[in-house]
């Protein structure tokens, strides 16, 4: 019976030890709960482009034209570069929008113009060099991601500054009594014209703050015009400037963008316990 009474009191002995033990521990306060990020899609955005045209104009007119039969022209540029910078805004992770200014390179223009009048047949060669500004408001829509790929489509308008320069006419008439030389310039001339646009083309997003396009884009860029035509001694009876009826081209573009306020990830602090 007495050993009955020895092993009670050791276990309460132990028990209140236990107790007293637990009451020196330092509390461990439970770690603060922390709202996942919130991804933010939205963002400003600077931009710069660079790429290379494949101009078209429908035809060349001229005052001095209006009597003929027929003209058939033939007509082209070559190559030139472009070179733009642009800002813009991300409003969410399917649209957004900018503003671009570039600068077009020479191009050299060449064409022929067989003309067919009353009194005889004519060929015109035409030589001159053409570049443009050109001003932007686009928008976009991205198409989904896959892969860090996105594609999307847009459109532009604006306004382009349409330069014609060093323009030549050299032509040859046969009146029935044999060719009649001629060569007349054109006063260098500049002109501003409603533009637009159309885009397409596929985004590769190399971080989060720096992404890579390729892209097409259709232009068109309104009529350029080359300035008063005068004869090699500078003989003009009426005022007769050459126009570029609806200039358009077919650019290949490769764009870079950066963006400026990309939100940083949040971590939570580490748990660190007492004891």
């Amino acid at each position: 019976m007495r050993s009955v009474k020895y092993l009670v009191a050791a276990g309460a002995a132990s028990l209140l030890s236990s107790m007293a033990f637990a009451a020196d521990m330092p509390m461990i306060t439970p770690p603060p709960m922390y709202a996942p990020p919130v991804q933010d899609f939205g963002g400003w955005y600077l931009r710069g482009d660079i790429g290379f045209s494949n101009q078209h104009v429908d035809r060349l007119n001229n005052v001095l034209d209006a009597g003929n039969t027929s003209s058939v022209q033939r007509l082209g540029f070559n190559t030139a570069g472009i070179f733009g910078l642009g800002a813009g805004y991300r409003f969410n992770n399917w649209f957004r929008a900018d503003v671009t200014g570039e600068y077009r390179g020479n191009s050299q223009f060449f064409g022929t113009d067989r003309i067919t009048y009353p009194g005889g047949v004519g060929t015109d060669t035409y030589h001159a060099t053409k570049s443009e500004w050109v001003v932007l408001a686009n928008a976009y829509v991205d198409l989904g991601t896959w892969w860090c790929m996105t594609p999307f489509v847009g459109a532009g308008v604006g306004g382009a500054r349409v330069s014609i320069a060093n323009f030549t006419d050299q032509s040859i008439a046969n009146n029935g009594g044999g060719a009649l030389p001629g060569l007349a310039y054109g006063d260098d001339m500049a002109k501003w014209n409603f533009a637009w646009a159309l885009h397409a083309g596929v985004a590769y997003q190399i971080n989060p703050s720096f992404t890579v396009e390729l892209a097409y884009r259709y232009l068109n860029m309104g009529n350029g015009m080359a300035g008063d035509l005068k004869t090699f001694d500078g003989t003009n009876n009426v005022y007769n400037p050459m126009t570029f009826k609806n200039i358009t081209s077919h650019d290949l573009m490769l764009g870079v963008r950066w963006n400026l306020d990309n939100p940083e990830p949040v971590y939570a602090p580490p748990l660190v316990r007492k004891g």
